[in-house]
């Protein structure tokens, strides 16, 4: 079984996400599929996913001066996966836990 989730994307844009439309990014494997993923997080953080976006973002080229002459390289491609919450779920990433803003009157 593939482990889906790898670690949240903690970035300007990735919190702009989260405050504006209750969209939270994660790094997840390359073979995991949108179902997988939706399923993994409704798992772990116990919230609704309503829809999940996936972009395999591509490794930069790197060059590095050594005595020793020019060393390139590249890093290695990673996925993300962008994922909206139903309104009324959260999830807190410091505790591991979710939170839900909604009443039980």
């Amino acid at each position: 079984m593939i482990t889906a989730l790898i670690h949240p994307v903690l970035t300007e844009k990735s919190t702009l996400l989260t405050e504006k439309k209750n969209q939270y990014t994660f790094k997840v494997d390359p073979n995991a599929d949108k179902t997988l993923i939706k399923k993994a997080i409704e798992e772990k953080f116990d919230v609704k996913v309503t829809s999940v976006r996936t972009v395999v973002c591509m490794g930069k080229r790197k060059r590095q001066f050594t005595r020793k002459g020019l060393i390139e390289g590249k890093k290695s491609n990673w996925k993300k996966a962008i994922v909206t919450l139903k309104d009324g779920d959260a999830i807190d990433f410091y505790s591991g836990t979710s939170s839900s803003t909604e009443s039980n009157s």
